[in-house]
């Protein structure tokens, strides 16, 4: 195969090796016929090319003697000839033999395909570069167009990014475009490329820093600012929306492309029907045909346990993939789960909102809000979403999208008239299969199945015993597979456990038989994992919990776990743990009760519940270093580890593991291990304001307070009642915090715990501020700030000099607040705590203003909100812009002040804090009324 090479060192190549093409003149001439590969070239554009505006006295000669020569060369190595035509020569050759015209075909046929396609075929044309253009000739046409290739490979590179950036990249993408940003310091493109990258990495501060460092080269060179495609960019970081816009286009389109479908099922056979009914739905709901605007319609797939439903819809999802391109959706909503603890359709929503790229401090606190965020974030986008195992309407109805651009799958046991009659839900029923899909389902396992007449009967008789029933025919199909055998000891076997209550109106009863029949093919430690995967917390396993489940050694627990793979009783999902179909699950646990003695389940269960507490105890001292540890009882023994080196190792594992964590509390408390029970709750406290939790943490310390009264520690009582109060405050609970909150100091002082007391009165303050009685509240934190004094506690005494500080502020005592908080400062930058100094920072800029020291004001504001930024607190950046627009009205700075005043309307509107939001809106329709009262924030 011959290649003309441009796109690094100029060369002719066949079959992979280079062929000599002559000296750097003659390769230059080769080069300047080769860029217009099969077309003319005249004489005396080719002798500007090699010679520029100075050609030699005999360049024309010269020239025909170089064109002879490259002519013997490409003699020897194929049908390429360099051929005369009137006025001039050309290179006869296929375009694709030239590495450059390949790399422009690829750049074109990326241009008319999707964000995936597009991604493709630029990596592919990217891969053709070796290094500098036209390397090994000069003068000025091959620098004037290595110049115009660069710029040509930089437009590719920076359409590769786009389309990488649009299906869901950023952090892996940093290190390029730091090179790439290097090299063109002033493309606007390349550099708003990278400040997604690094927003999307949670480098927001280096995202900005870099934003400044190119507006001042910007202006210092050219005289000009950034363009309004990178400004807008700038806005959306500095709000803390990271966007997968593409610079310049303004469209504010979301960067995050959520791809949570599972596998797609293998084997499947058979549902033809049902496969086009569901396109037929679909199509109508989000087709050309659909009017805007019109209702969601969206199909209800209804049937039995074990019939096939899931393994419908993503069978369906993925063969239409394609038609979704904003990105797929998936839960499983476990409304038929043997644990009986269904989720919640907040938590799910929850979860869909970090899916589409919502951090955390900006996460709505109550569902109507998160809903509506939602919604607002997945409107217009063509995505599909996928609910599994619905219980109930309820669970569904907060799911929904809000227009008919996305496409909705739900699968249920349920028909869930609601759906259908309130929100145009479709039912699609499914059935057993018909005996020729179950035939085929079968003959993929045994493949001689009809090549034998005997063996054709027992398949035929398999067939009728199980009905069409798919789960007991993927389990058997499982069984021949990996353990092929004759097929009349499978039925015997079949037809003596009975399958007959698969012929009854409750299909779930068949399986029993068929999963006994399973178990006994497999090994004892297969047999003894299988059953207590059935009564593990949480909805799945991980090898480390389940190696702590089965006190077994990681190793023997993967082998287990991977023969309980391929016999399909345990399906092991993309990110590596291990899960189990509703119905297995309860057989598995069933098997637990009657098979294994009373101690044996006991002991597994204290093992990986002290799995789970041991290692959420080391991610929270990751997350709060500085807080007064609990002493843990050291983990039974055969309880594993799970490292976790640093903070976001602490949080991916939290976020991971949360559902298994609650579920570890509540194995805790049917097995009255109270002293579990309160340390679980310790150990997920941080974690939970750290992501908005606030009823999840509400759930765990009302447990924790009711294990604490039947423990023989007064500070466990006291702690749990403090914290429980805390949570019922934050939740504008105030009656019952104030109730939990004077709980807590009773016991704090029955028991002479100053430490204790004095964080209670701090508690105490808070729930008083939230309540705006500052005077109540300011007894509190001076009685906290005394105990704290004492106690030498520096950081808590910080807390508490600006919860003092601030407090006198509200009530007009300037001159203390401003010394309370000072001293906060001081302490706070002591110590190393940058959350305690933003806090101050803004208290300072609320008395600042209060005090008619307007500029001090702006500077401390804007010091508070520089550090919030870089925390990634949007809550308390929102606070922070609310406040410092009062400073910059009354300096008569209207605009900046409407700049901060519509960026915290934003903010407030993004998580759901409508109250706050509305209190903006008059600031914006009135800016210069009178202030506030009181601060926005309440430390």
């Amino acid at each position: 195969m011959l290649q003309f090479q441009l796109l690094g060192e100029v060369a002719v190549v066949v079959d992979g090796c280079v062929v000599d093409a002559g000296h750097e003149k003659q390769r230059c001439v080769l080069a300047a016929l080769a860029v217009d590969v099969d077309r003319v070239v005249s004489v005396d554009r080719l002798t500007e090319r090699v010679w520029g505006d100075d050609p030699p006295l005999r360049a024309r000669g010269t020239l025909v003697g170089y064109l002879s020569r490259l002519r013997r060369v490409l003699a020897t190595v194929g049908t390429p000839d360099i051929v005369r035509r009137s006025g001039g020569y050309s290179l006869k050759a296929e375009p694709s033999a030239v590495d450059l015209h390949r790399f422009r075909a690829l750049c074109a046929h990326a241009r008319s395909g999707v964000d995936r396609h597009r991604a493709k075929f630029l990596k592919q044309a990217l891969e053709l570069w070796r290094g500098d253009a036209l390397s090994g000739i000069g003068g000025g046409w091959a620098l004037a167009e290595r110049g115009r290739l660069h710029q040509e490979r930089l437009d590719a590179e920076c359409d590769l990014t786009d389309a990488l950036l649009h299906l869901g990249h950023g952090e892996d993408l940093v290190t390029s475009l730091s090179s790439r940003s290097a090299v063109w310091p002033m493309d606007e493109r390349v550099a708003g490329h990278y400040m997604l990258a690094l927003s999307r990495a949670g480098r927001t501060a280096d995202a900005l820093a870099h934003y400044r460092q190119v507006r001042e080269r910007l202006v210092a060179e050219l005289g000009i600012d950034p363009g309004p495609g990178l400004r807008e960019l700038h806005q959306r970081i500095l709000a803390t929306e990271p966007s997968s816009a593409r610079p310049g286009t303004g469209t504010g389109k979301r960067w995050v492309v959520p791809r949570q479908l599972p596998a797609a099922p293998s084997p499947f056979t058979g549902r033809v029907r049902e496969l086009a009914e569901l396109d037929s739905v679909l199509a109508a709901a989000t087709g050309d045909e659909a009017e805007p605007g019109s209702p969601v319609v969206f199909p209800a797939i209804a049937g039995a346990g074990g019939i096939g439903k899931t393994w419908l819809a993503l069978t369906w999802a993925h063969r239409n993939v394609d038609r979704f391109p904003d990105g797929q959706l998936f839960v499983d909503l476990r409304g038929f789960s043997p644990t009986g603890r269904p989720m919640t359709a907040d938590v799910v929503v929850r979860s869909f909102l970090e899916a589409l790229g919502v951090g955390p401090d900006r996460l709505p606190v109550d569902l109507a809000a998160r809903t509506a965020l939602y919604r607002s974030l997945i409107a217009d986008r063509r995505m599909l979403i996928v609910l599994d195992n619905v219980a109930t309407a309820d669970q569904a109805v907060p799911l929904l999208p809000g227009s008919s651009s996305c496409a909705v799958l739900v699968t249920s046991r349920n028909r869930l008239p609601a759906l259908l009659t309130r929100h145009g839900a479709r039912p699609v029923q499914v059935d057993v299969l018909t005996d020729s899909e179950a035939r085929t389902l079968l003959d993929a396992a045994f493949e001689d199945a009809r090549a034998n007449a005997v063996v054709e009967r027992a398949v035929t008789e398999l067939i009728g015993l199980c009905g069409g029933f798919p789960l007991a025919l993927g389990l058997i199909a499982a069984h021949l597979r990996t353990q092929p055998g004759p097929l009349d000891d499978i039925v015997t076997d079949l037809r003596r456990l009975g399958l007959d209550a698969l012929d009854s109106d409750d299909p779930d009863a068949s399986l029993p038989a068929v999963l006994s029949w399973s178990l006994r093919h497999l090994t004892e430690q297969q047999r003894t994992a299988f059953a207590l995967l059935g009564i593990a917390p949480g909805p799945d396993t991980d090898l480390l919990a389940a190696a702590s489940l089965t006190g077994l050694l990681t190793r023997d627990t993967r082998a287990a776990l991977r023969g309980l793979v391929d016999a399909s009783l345990v399906t092991q999902t993309s990110d590596g743990r291990f899960a189990m179909h509703d119905l297995v699950r309860d057989y598995a646990a069933t098997t637990a009760r009657e098979h294994l003695p009373e101690p044996t389940r006991q002991a597994a269960l204290n093992r990986v519940v002290d799995f789970y507490l041991h290692t959420a105890h080391t991610a929270e001292r990751l997350l709060h270093p500085h807080r007064t540890p609990i002493r843990l009882d050291p983990p039974v023994p055969g309880v594993g580890t799970q490292p976790l080196p640093d903070i976001p190792a602490a949080l991916a594992w939290l976020d991971a593991h949360h559902p298994h964590l609650l579920a570890a509390q509540h194995t805790a408390i049917t097995h009255h291990r109270h002293q579990t029970v309160w340390h679980l709750a310790w150990a997920l406290t941080t974690y939970h304001w750290r992501r908005g939790n606030r009823h999840d943490q509400l759930i765990v310390w009302q447990a924790a307070v009711d294990a604490a009264e039947r423990l023989p520690d007064p500070t466990t009582r006291t702690l749990a009642c403090r914290v429980l109060g805390y949570a019922h405050a934050e939740l504008g609970q105030h009656e019952q915090a104030v109730d939990a909150l004077r709980r807590a100091l009773v016991l704090a002082e029955r028991h002479d715990d100053p430490v204790q007391q004095a964080l209670t009165h701090h508690a105490l303050g808070r729930a008083w501020a939230l309540r705006e009685d500052d005077r109540r509240a300011l007894e509190h934190a001076r009685l906290a700030l005394d105990l704290f004094r004492v106690l030498d506690q520096p950081v808590q005494e910080a807390l508490a000099l600006n919860q003092v500080g601030w407090l006198a502020a509200c009530l007009g005592d300037h001159g203390a607040a401003r010394e309370h908080c000072l001293d906060a400062l001081v302490l706070f930058r002591r110590h190393e705590n940058p959350d305690g100094e933003a806090a101050t920072l803004d208290s300072l800029g609320f008395i600042d203003h209060r005090t008619g020291r307007h500029p001090e004001a702006i500077h401390h504001y804007e010091q508070a909100l520089t550090l919030f930024r870089t925390l990634g607190n949007a809550t308390e950046a929102a606070n922070t812009l609310d406040n410092l627009g009062q400073p910059l009205a009354a300096l008569g700075r209207h605009v900046q002040a409407r700049a901060a005043w519509e960026e915290a309307l934003e903010l407030y509107l993004r998580s759901g804090r409508t109250a706050d939001a509305e209190r903006v809106r008059r600031r914006l329709d009135a800016p210069d009324g009178p202030p506030d009262s009181r601060p926005v924030r309440e430390p």
